[in-house]
C-alpha cells in the first residue's frame, strides 16, 4: 500500500495524506457480524468527563473480530478485504469450509483466495494461519498475542505490529514487543503468524482540524494560554514557560515523570499522633 498525495486545491489539501484503498475489495460489510456501540465520549457512569477532549465523532458500526482463532482444523478461505472504522488496519472476511464466516485482522501479504487454518501445532509458518505459541519456531513474527489462554488476542494488534519469538523456558515463552520489552507469556496461549498489514497508516497527515472531528478528537487548550485559576501554567507576562515542569491542570507531572508507586506498601500512611498523657501525682 501506498501514501495517497492530493493536489493542494486548498490550504489544508496542501499537507493532507491518506493511505490508498486500492486493496479493499468490498465495500458492504457482512450485517451478522456488525453491531452498534453505545459512544460514551470520555464520560463515566455518572456522565461525568473522565476523559478530556473526546467527542462521538462520526457514526460507525462496531465488526465482530475473531481475535480467539479458536476454529481448530477447519481450512478458512479470504473472501474479502474491508475497512474498519474502529481500527488502524485492515480485516479480512473469511469463509470456512463449513459454512461459517469470520473477521480477522488483516496480516501482511494476505490477499483474496488465499487459505488459512487455526491448530494447536503441526501448520505451516505463513501468514495468517494461527497456533500456541509454544508449537511456533523461535525468531517467527507473530500478532494478536493471547495474556489468557482462551481469552482471545489481546496484544499487537495495531497496523504494521509484529512481535518476535526469542526463546523458551519452561511453559514459558519469550517474546520481544514493538517497544522492545521482553515479555513472558504462556507457551497455551494462541498467537497468529505474521506482521500486521496496512503499515504506512503511521505515516498519514492529518493536516485539518476537521478530520480530528470525525474522528472523535475536540480541540486541546495549551496551559500557558490560560489564566491561572484554570491551570499551572497560566498567567504571566506575554509568553512564559511557567517556571515549573510541565504539568496537568491538576498538577500531576507529564513529560516523563514517573508517577506510579511501585508497591501498595509504599504508600504514605498519615496517623494521629495521641497527645501525651498527664502524670498523675
Amino acid at each position: 500500500m501506498a501514501i495517497k498525495i492530493y493536489r493542494p486545491i486548498t490550504p489544508s489539501r496542501r499537507f493532507y495524506t491518506n493511505v490508498d484503498s486500492s486493496d479493499i475489495t468490498a465495500k458492504a460489510s457482512v450485517r451478522s457480524l456488525l453491531v452498534k456501540l453505545p459512544t460514551h465520549a470520555g464520560r463515566n457512569n455518572h456522565g461525568r468527563i473522565t476523559s478530556r477532549h473526546k467527542q462521538a465523532g462520526a457514526k460507525k458500526l462496531y465488526r465482530i473480530i475473531d481475535f480467539k482463532r479458536n476454529k481448530f482444523n477447519i481450512p478458512g478461505t479470504v473472501s474479502t478485504i474491508e475497512y474498519d472504522p474502529y481500527r488502524n488496519c485492515r480485516i479480512a472476511l473469511i469463509a470456512y469450509a463449513d459454512g461459517e464466516k469470520r473477521y480477522i485482522l488483516q496480516p501482511k501479504g494476505l490477499s483474496v483466495g488465499d487459505t488459512i487454518e487455526s491448530a494447536e501445532s503441526g501448520l505451516d509458518i505463513k501468514s495468517g494461519n494461527a497456533m500456541k505459541i509454544k508449537n511456533i519456531p523461535i525468531g517467527t513474527l507473530i500478532h494478536n498475542i493471547e495474556l489468557k489462554p482462551g481469552k482471545g488476542g489481546q496484544m499487537v494488534r495495531s497496523a504494521g505490529g509484529s512481535a518476535q519469538i526469542m526463546g523458551r523456558e519452561g511453559k514459558y515463552v519469550s517474546l520481544r514487543l514493538p517497544s522492545s520489552e521482553m515479555r513472558y507469556i504462556l507457551g497455551e496461549c494462541m498467537a497468529t503468524i505474521g506482521t500486521v498489514g496496512n503499515e504506512e497508516f503511521g505515516n498519514i497527515v492529518i493536516a485539518k482540524a476537521g478530520r480530528q472531528r470525525h474522528l472523535g478528537i475536540r480541540p486541546q487548550t495549551r496551559g500557558s494560554a490560560m489564566n491561572p485559576i484554570d491551570h499551572p501554567h497560566g498567567g504571566g507576562e506575554g509568553k512564559t514557560n511557567s517556571g515549573r515542569h510541565p504539568v496537568t491542570p491538576w498538577g500531576k507531572p507529564t513529560k516523563g515523570a514517573k508517577t506510579r508507586r511501585k508497591k501498595a506498601s509504599d504508600k504514605l500512611i498519615i496517623t494521629r499522633r495521641k497527645p501525651n498523657a498527664k502524670r498523675v501525682g
